[in-house]
């Protein structure tokens, strides 16, 4: 046992994300109502850590979701594929008008003063029809699974999609995997859905079955009802208050053994202070601060979790853990998308202290 986890040391698949896929309109720093081309990326915030695990780390993962059959699912689906992740699908035949659909997600990415903006079109979403007997469980975890994640986004889209989560975490469990959420409070999702008092039950009975949690001071409040620290933080690079939140989130829910989420402080659209933290089985770690010069900041965070969830799968110390994490969460800033370009080598370089000087 390490970290207060047993993470088994084999198994046909590193890790199986459950979550919705997305697809992304980007016209870069051009705002999207005066835009006249668009970069198409594919993600969902679920799926980013098993993309970037399968990647940049050469893990062996899978992701369960919806799919339409759709030219659009066609162009997900090859995404899919080309990130090194296997899909566990539940297909949806779209009707050719209206749905199910896969969903939209329109940004741009802001520049300097000018914030970057995100917004959605989840009409019909073949993902938030997903309910409990769609996946065979037994199936994909046969031949073994190390580690189970989802998120917040996929809890929030319908009724039924909390419950895809926890049918799945349960099946996990019995697997012998280690079980991740990443509590990625969206508001705006779950507002639909009966606001904070909602995504507060629903969310607590899903954490019921997690080991390691990922969120920040905003998530630990809105989506658990955890109260806020006695005292406001100096900066938002000062880890005092989010570690004791710490404290009343295992009060609440004692089986985690681990609760990790990044620090920034936001200096313009372009230039960001970049750290992370992790209590790690009673223990404090916090990753150095560094300067970032944000090209795209959407799944920075996710590049944060799958690096450090790598670290606690290769068996790495948590200091070490926590700064493969912070190191591949930078590096996907510096990349067009919400998933990785980094390769493996280049998050060790610099968690271990490189820099940016050409390398010939």
């Amino acid at each position: 046992m390490k970290y207060g986890l047993n993470i088994r040391q084999d198994g046909a698949l590193d890790l199986v994300s459950v979550g919705a896929l997305v697809h992304r309109l980007d016209p870069g720093i051009i705002p999207f109502r005066k835009a006249t081309t668009c970069q198409i990326h594919v993600s969902g915030g679920e799926f980013n850590v098993a993309a970037n695990l399968a990647d940049c780390f050469r893990l062996r993962t899978g992701i369960a979701t919806a799919m339409v059959d759709h030219p659009l699912g066609d162009l997900v689906a090859e995404r899919v594929k080309a990130m090194g992740v296997k899909p566990f699908y539940k297909r949806f035949e779209h009707n050719g008008v209206n749905g199910p659909n896969i969903a939209t997600v329109y940004s741009d990415r802001g520049q300097g003063v000018r914030a970057p903006v995100v917004f959605y079109n989840r009409c019909n979403e073949a993902a938030a029809l997903l309910k409990p007997g769609d996946f065979d469980w037994n199936a994909i975890f046969d031949g073994g699974v190390r580690w189970y994640h989802s998120g917040g986004i996929f809890a929030a889209l319908s009724e039924t999609t909390a419950e895809v989560i926890i049918e799945g975490m349960q099946a996990a469990k019995a697997a012998g995997a280690v079980i991740s959420f990443d509590l990625n409070y969206r508001e705006k999702l779950w507002k639909i859905l009966g606001g904070e008092d909602r995504a507060q039950e629903v969310i607590g009975r899903i954490v019921e079955n997690v080991d390691v949690l990922v969120g920040n001071e905003e998530d630990l409040q809105k989506g658990l009802g955890i109260p806020g620290p006695s005292v406001a933080a100096k900066s938002k690079l000062d880890p005092s208050s989010f570690f004791e939140m710490i404290d009343r989130v295992v009060a609440q829910h004692p089986q985690i053994k681990i609760v990790a989420t990044t620090l920034r402080e936001v200096h313009s659209t372009n230039r960001h202070s970049w750290s992370a933290v992790a209590w790690v089985n009673g223990q404090a770690h916090v990753a150095p601060t560094c300067e970032l010069d944000v090209l795209d900041r959407v799944g920075g965070g996710d590049g944060f979790a799958s690096g450090f969830f790598y670290g606690l799968l290769s068996g790495e110390a948590p200091e070490e853990a926590i700064k493969l994490g912070w190191a591949h969460g930078a590096l996907l800033t510096t990349f067009p998308g919400d998933t990785t370009m980094a390769t493996v080598e280049q998050v060790r370089a610099f968690a271990e202290g490189g820099s940016a000087r050409i390398q010939r």
